[in-house]
């Protein structure tokens, strides 16, 4: 049976993170950089521009863009090269007067965890293995092998082409790297931190080492996540319904918990944490309510589920938003229209077509799969 799913939510797009997971500061020197120049990236001297090797630079180009804080499109008609224009929420999160432009909130993290794998209308994963991981496979615990299995028939379901299979293992072998020590440590031992300061995604705890040095395997972790503030986990379950409609309506607390793409697929958490967080929130804002009939409890919302997503997110931040000379979304994006081209693009391009922009894409990155 045919199974589209991956396609219909990520982009064709594998092993372009030249093996790096993202490091604590690149996302940040990233956005200051392509705020100031939008072709900083493809510079000569980019890596001076951004203190690390040429690979590196490769690796946060990639990963800016994976997590939704850069956008990237042509600057002039009948130009191959593209630039990275970086978006309001990008502003919103990392500039120096923004929400946490060093990320030393696990908040923080787990929003950015969720921009990686999650997907809507124009604004879809980069991430295909990784939502895979997430959303589709059907295993909890798995060895490298078991998850480039699973993602290579999901590829092959959803799109027009294949990758080689090493470059999916190396994005199984980065996932494993980004989210899981490589192998138990003592809490507090050296090896624990340097493993938080080369990736801090491991710090969210969503996988752990099961397996033996001979046998590595890997398990998600799954119950109360005590650094997940229920703001965030709220913004994320508003921004899961505005996928489905914009308008006042309701979801079932199931759905957000075990549908695919959904915020309990994404953070590893069950409905009862769910409704605890919604129920939090919904005391302090009149338009969300979590109400039950006939034994299911579901969120209603009485007004734009993507408007009321980002009041959340920003009363979490101390309201960001209503900063002295703050930008709203209509004023950066008269500051960067190639923004508003590159979703129109997106938006435009058939869900199985992996030979449109990620062709280009595929020969600034050439050198990763060489």
């Amino acid at each position: 049976m045919s199974d589209s799913r991956l396609g219909e939510a990520a982009h064709f797009a594998f092993a372009r993170h030249e093996t790096f997971a993202p490091r604590f500061g690149w996302l940040h020197k990233a956005y200051m950089q392509v705020k100031r120049d939008q072709g900083a990236f493809l510079a000569d001297d980019a890596p001076v521009l951004f203190g690390v090797g040429k690979n590196m630079v490769n690796a946060m180009r990639y990963w800016s863009r994976a997590f939704k804080l850069t956008r990237e499109h042509s600057p002039a008609q009948r130009t191959q090269a593209k630039f990275s224009y970086p978006t309001w929420e990008a502003r919103w999160l990392l500039d120096e007067d923004g929400a946490d432009p060093y990320l030393e909130e696990n908040g923080s993290l787990w929003l950015l965890h969720w921009w990686l794998v999650s997907s809507r209308p124009g604004a879809k994963s980069h991430a295909p293995a990784w939502y895979t991981a997430f959303h589709l496979a059907p295993f909890s615990r798995f060895t490298t092998a078991d998850m480039t299995q699973v993602v290579t028939r999901h590829v092959n379901f959803s799109y027009n082409k294949s990758p080689e299979e090493a470059s999916i293992v190396r994005d199984i072998d980065c996932i494993t790297k980004m989210y899981a020590r490589s192998a138990p440590e003592k809490a507090g031992s050296p090896g624990s931190y340097e493993d938080l300061l080369a990736c801090p995604f491991r710090d969210l705890d969503l996988l752990t080492f099961v397996g033996t040095r001979g046998k590595p395997e890997w398990q998600f972790t799954s119950g109360h996540r005590t650094s997940l503030p229920a703001r965030v986990l709220a913004y994320a379950c508003l921004d899961y319904a505005a996928k489905f409609s914009r308008q006042a309506n309701s979801i079932s607390v199931a759905r957000l918990a075990n549908e695919p793409g959904s915020p309990g697929r994404a953070f590893r958490v069950r409905e009862n944490e769910i409704v605890m967080a919604l129920q939090k929130v919904a005391a302090d804002h009149p338009l969300l309510n979590v109400t039950e009939a006939v034994g299911q409890r579901s969120l209603t919302f009485t007004a734009d589920p993507f408007g009321l997503a980002w009041e959340v997110l920003d009363e979490q931040y101390d309201f960001v938003t209503r900063r002295p000379g703050f930008p709203t979304r209509e004023e950066w994006a008269d500051t960067f229209p190639k923004l508003a081209e590159a979703e129109q693009k997106e938006l435009a391009t058939k869900a199985t077509d992996a030979t449109d922009a990620a062709d280009t894409t595929e020969m600034l990155f050439a050198e990763e799969t060489a």
